[in-house]
């Protein structure tokens, strides 16, 4: 290998070992099930004694990036629940470090490939561009008075967007809040952020459902959080597994998505949420709900009601709401719903971070929201999408029923899927982009290997059952 260790450093040789091999892990260098050189040879070409080399390998494994088996040699491991990592980089990989870390390899090869021209896109979370409300955004911006001023909005957020949402949520899910109790932010990512920032520190456990979106955002491990999971069926999380997990991990929070959950698509039934939040109640445990695609129900007109409108969940939930799935992301607003002693730590975080969301993008916001704009919004897109789901439905049982099975989601943009045999993520990842299509290995979620995720939301309608064809082409060339 062409890298040394460099003894003037005043860094101990073997953590110097131990720190190369976790930014190559990383940042993609070394891709998971890839082995690590064996002990020995690699002692022989740093000019080290193998004692230092098995001292960085032991590092690396208790840190969860690697695992060694006997008679197969070290490994880099195939998922990150349980890793700890370093919250700032070393200094010798400036480029690997900061307080963020990159993206994950995988999410990273999508976010490109999606980006060439003719590649068919089953695997970013948002809408084609055909779903956005153009002609209704300029119809509003053309008519709205910028009352307000256009200087720092206050930290919270405007006091209208907050009266407006608060009306919202009420009337929606019969949840009740007040506007002292509501964040404003940049998107529910940012919410994300400021709750991992404040509420957490540097090497917290925290429990997130198996599989989970929020395994996949590199946000947890830059705060140097640990991540475990919590099983699941197809009804969602099994509350009574959390007691253990908090015994054996010391779980600080848990973060949960119980409504159209992604990527599975489940929906956590009324006694299991009234459950979770007993068992919660009972270790002292907040729970942060996140819940993107509540409003999206493509089957029925009442919409699932969150677990933080559950009577029992005051003052143990912390919500967190979008209309970057019902609206658009570009528009950039999010809220938290809270106590209020945690939205006031928030929104002292958020200032000091950005001095509040655009003033523009939240009185548009409101005014969506309160014209009636939103919810003839919302009737049309559950219409069309239930329209794009069954094609991409009625595509998988003519082309794929062979090599997967699927669920047919109730709501949001995804069908999860399983593979009839456990393919490698990189290699599925690769036969794919080589035919013109992109989807989402289970494991950016944390999932075990054989499984993907396919949104019908982002694709144009006429593209989905030729993106199917090409998935199908992928597979074939590597099952057969």
């Amino acid at each position: 290998m062409s890298w040394n260790p460099n003894a003037q450093l005043g860094i101990a040789v073997y953590r110097q070992i131990a720190q190369h091999f976790e930014e190559q892990i990383l940042t993609g260098k070394l891709s998971p099930g890839e082995h690590l050189p064996a002990e020995r040879s690699l002692a022989k070409s740093l000019g080290v004694n193998r004692s230092t080399v098995t001292a960085s390998y032991e590092e690396l494994r208790a840190s969860g990036l690697v695992k060694s088996v006997q008679g197969s040699g070290t490994k880099v491991s195939e998922d990150l629940w349980g890793v700890s990592v370093h919250p700032a980089p070393s200094w010798q990989e400036y480029t690997s470090g900061g307080i963020f870390r990159p993206a994950q390899p995988l999410v990273r090869r999508i976010r490109e490939a999606s980006l060439h021209e003719g590649v068919i896109d089953f695997a970013r979370g948002e809408l084609a561009s055909d779903l956005f409300p153009v002609k209704q955004l300029n119809e509003l911006i053309h008519h709205l008075h910028l009352v307000e001023p256009l200087g720092y909005s206050v930290p919270k957020g405007l006091e209208g967007l907050r009266e407006v949402l608060a009306q919202h949520v009420h009337a929606q899910y019969n949840m009740k809040t007040t506007s002292s109790e509501i964040l404003i932010t940049s998107g529910a990512q940012q919410a994300l952020h400021l709750i991992t920032s404040c509420l957490l520190r540097s090497g917290d456990a925290v429990a997130l459902e198996c599989p989970s979106y929020a395994y996949s955002l590199s946000l947890f491990t830059s705060a140097g959080l640990r991540l475990f999971p919590i099983p699941m069926d197809e009804y969602g999380v099994i509350p009574e597994s959390i007691p253990d997990l908090v015994k054996r991990h010391r779980i600080r929070m848990v973060f949960i998505n119980p409504t159209f959950q992604n990527p599975t698509g489940t929906t956590l039934p009324v006694h299991r949420r009234r459950e979770l939040l007993r068992i919660c109640e009972s270790l002292r445990l907040p729970v942060v709900e996140d819940d993107p695609y509540g409003e999206l129900a493509l089957d029925e007109q009442v919409p699932v009601a969150p677990l933080a409108a559950l009577p029992e969940a005051f003052g143990k939930v912390v919500y967190l709401g979008s209309l970057s799935k019902t609206i658009a992301p570009g528009l950039r607003i999010g809220w938290v719903i809270g106590p209020k002693n945690v939205i006031d730590r928030l929104a002292d975080a958020k200032e000091q971070m950005d001095f509040g969301t655009s003033v523009i993008s939240q009185l548009i916001a409101q005014e969506f929201l309160q014209s009636g704009a939103w919810q003839d919004n919302v009737l049309s897109l559950r219409r069309i999408l239930k329209q794009r789901r069954n094609r991409m439905l009625a595509a998988l049982e003519e082309n794929l029923k062979e090599l997967m099975t699927w669920t047919i989601p109730q709501g949001s943009y995804h069908v999860w899927c399983q593979l009839s045999s456990k393919v490698k993520d990189t290699d599925l990842l690769d036969a794919c982009i080589r035919r013109g299509v992109v989807v989402l290995p289970g494991g950016v979620y944390g999932a075990d290997r054989g499984f993907i995720r396919l949104t019908y939301a982002r694709a144009l309608e006429e593209e989905i059952e030729e993106g199917v064809v090409r998935l199908r082409l992928a597979l074939e060339s590597l099952v057969l």
